[in-house]
């Protein structure tokens, strides 16, 4: 399916056209991903609901994907705007197309994580588990389990507006929870 934005963007859930080396290019410098291989990528995505925006030209400007049965849960991951495209509204494009989408209509639970995104994400309805002891987790460093670097823990403003910083490598660069543009879900 596709999806128009008024800025000329288009919103696309054709996994084929996900363009791998965007997508890897900034998971690998995400403080939720860093290091990540490319082969990990490629079966995340393959095994995910996908969602790549694209500007005029086609190149791939933005992305988020679901983990999900389709039937009753999704684990939102991977959400992402590239610096480059930041300030057009592509990340509540993104996000919301993506909660939008057919396939996720009908679940009993979605679920993400954010280090820095809350007020992005409590606008589209998702707020704390009502009891956190309920849930359980089985967590490695990213950092150990792909060699890399440990990731560095999001920075706060002095305003108290949250910020992520990414390394640039990968086009990605500080963003900030007041400003609007897209930040990252981790997986």
């Amino acid at each position: 399916m596709r999806w128009q934005h008024d800025g000329g963007f288009v919103a696309d859930d054709d996994a084929a056209r996900i363009d791998v080396d965007v997508v890897h290019g900034f998971l690998r410098t995400a403080y939720w991903s860093p290091g990540v291989p490319r082969d990990v990528v490629e079966r995340a995505i393959a095994g995910s609901l996908n969602l790549g925006v694209y500007d005029e030209a086609g190149a791939q400007v933005a992305y988020a994907r679901a983990v999900t049965d389709r039937a009753t849960f999704a684990w939102i991951a991977d959400v992402f705007v590239l610096e480059s495209h930041r300030g057009h509204g592509l990340g509540k494009f993104v996000v919301s197309t993506l909660l939008e989408h057919p396939e996720l209509s009908g679940l009993r639970r979605l679920m993400l994580a954010t280090a820095d995104a809350h007020d992005l994400y409590r606008s589209y309805g998702f707020g704390d588990l009502p009891d956190p002891s309920r849930m359980l987790v089985v967590q490695q460093d990213p950092a150990t389990l792909y060699g890399g670097q440990p990731a560095a823990a999001p920075a706060v403003a002095a305003s108290g507006a949250a910020t992520s910083t990414v390394s640039a490598a990968s086009g990605a660069a500080t963003s900030s929870a007041a400003s609007g543009s897209a930040r990252g879900s981790s997986s």
